[in-house]
């Protein structure tokens, strides 16, 4: 017998993954309404831990006042904000009230272009909405509202709204492996990963409320090397630095506009998000000795971070 529909088990077999997914993680994402002394606003959340602690956007929850929670069940709960990263644009929420089962979390290291992935929240405020699509790209840099990228961001072409951002995106097998954060264009949403290093961000918003950055002071962008010093050091980019903020630890260092940086800590450098790698709590108030190509020849000076308080 000729199969008239080779198609339908291949479908059949996309629509019960993505069913799946929708009954396991949807009972653990909740539409929040924010209040803030601008007006109100939406977004969704998911459920981190039993005890009530949710994973949300950092502007979902920016200047709240009052959030509250709304799951797919009917149940609700007024959650308080526990902590703030406009860096990494993700918060922490902890309900009042009990809450539904925690979602599972994934790791997006693993993903790979092409693979499904299923976003679930409260896009125009429609609670409890899925949306399927694919890993589009791996490793795209977002530009936060604090002036600072947030790496291996995740693009996706599952449909993304005004109201998803701080929902799941989740993998076949159910497990959360991103925050929906942002809507790039049509066809192309974009999620902060859940990874080793979202995860430490995630526990200490948790434990202490915040998360502590080094600074240097530095604006610049990723410029070709002078072809001499790009065989001596085997690569062909540095960082040109176009501005050394007054006051900062770049500026008492003495470096200077125009300054080509090539090394930080022994690190190579050629991009502001390379050296934002290296801006961790541990660096603050550590030397740091960085390199430069300063009128044709290699220089040395050492800064102090100092941590970044305007976020």
């Amino acid at each position: 017998m000729v199969d008239d529909h080779p198609g339908d088990d291949l479908l059949d077999a996309y629509s019960a993954a993505v069913i799946n997914v929708a009954r396991t993680v949807m009972p653990s994402v909740a539409s929040l309404q924010v209040r803030t002394a601008r007006g109100s606003g939406s977004g969704s959340a998911s459920v981190l831990t039993g005890d009530g602690y949710l994973l949300t956007s950092a502007h979902v929850v920016e200047g709240a006042e009052t959030v509250q929670a709304t799951f797919t069940d009917g149940s609700e709960a007024t959650a308080d904000v526990v902590g703030r990263d406009p860096l990494s644009d993700l918060a922490v929420l902890l309900a009042r009230d009990g809450v539904p089962a925690p979602v599972r979390m994934g790791d997006a290291a693993r993903l790979q272009v092409g693979q499904l992935v299923v976003a679930v929240g409260n896009p125009l405020g429609l609670a409890g909405s899925v949306t399927a699509g694919i890993v589009s790209g791996l490793g795209r840099s977002l530009p936060t509202r604090a002036g600072r990228v947030v790496d291996e961001v995740i693009q996706t072409d599952a449909a993304l709204n005004p109201g998803n951002s701080g929902g799941a995106l989740a993998d076949s097998a159910g497990r959360m492996v991103g925050v929906s954060t942002a809507v790039a264009g049509v066809g192309l949403g974009l999620a902060v990963p859940i990874n080793v290093t979202t995860r430490g961000i995630i526990s200490t918003l948790m434990t202490q409320g915040r998360v502590r950055r080094a600074s240097l002071g530095i604006v610049g962008a990723q410029a070709p090397l002078p072809p001499d010093l790009a065989v001596t050091l085997g690569r062909r980019t540095g960082l040109h630095v176009a501005r050394v903020l007054p006051g900062s630890p770049a500026a008492e260092a003495g470096l200077r506009a125009g300054d080509v940086v090539v090394e930080i800590g022994g690190e190579r450098i050629a991009t502001t998000t390379a050296i934002q790698r290296l801006m961790v709590e541990g660096a603050i108030g550590r030397p740091l000795e960085i390199t430069v190509w300063r009128n044709g020849a290699l220089v040395d000076v050492i800064a102090l971070p100092r941590e970044l308080t305007d976020a």
